[in-house]
């Protein structure tokens, strides 16, 4: 199926689906949160507002997995393959929380804390709605701008962690040039 072809109402659906579910995953994992060390905030430092080092909480799971959505079987219903599987993702970001499948990396903590300011500027019901249509226009998990952004600035910082940059300029630069080829119902 050509997802470009979904209504706007179906995507509307999946975008509010997406929402809940991480809302939901947030209000899971956040009693098993800690702030991030001393040692991960004076890294990230340099790059991150000191209100997304002080809100955000880091979950390393161990013995267990972030399971899938449970939407995917609509997602799959409406003829949409190739979907993400949560068990293969290192880390995944719930607004303000961070769940880990192993521990943090200087880099995959910062790829999170990407997200965590792409939260921040946009809200999460924004942040859904732009994941899904990412998905959707892309066809992939890999072709979300949201996802690209953060794997971009993420090898930014790999590359050079010496030279300092905003990462809070970078995401609103990015975030009001991005346009949006499907617009919200």
């Amino acid at each position: 199926m050509d997802l470009t072809k979904l209504s706007p109402g179906m995507i509307g659906q999946l975008a509010s689906m997406v929402e809940d579910y991480i809302s939901g995953s947030r209000k899971k994992y956040a009693p098993h949160a800690v702030p991030l060390t001393e040692a991960q905030r004076t890294a990230m430092q340099p790059f991150f507002p000191a209100e997304i080092l002080e809100s955000v909480r880091l979950c390393v799971l161990r013995g267990s997995l972030v399971p899938n959505p449970s939407m995917y079987s609509t997602a799959r219903m409406m003829g949409i393959t190739d979907l993400p599987d949560f068990s293969d993702m290192a880390a995944i970001t719930f607004v303000d929380i961070v769940v880990s499948h192993e521990e943090f990396s200087n880099d995959l903590l910062f790829h999170e804390l990407v997200h965590a300011v792409q939260y921040s500027q946009l809200g999460l019901k924004e942040f859904a709605r732009r994941y899904v249509h990412g998905f959707i226009d892309g066809g992939s998990y890999e072709e979300i701008p949201l996802e690209k952004n953060a794997y971009d600035l993420e090898g930014r910082y790999s590359k050079g962690p010496l030279q300092v940059f905003s990462v809070a300029d970078e995401v609103r630069r990015w975030s009001e040039g991005t346009p949006e080829k499907i617009t919200a119902p």
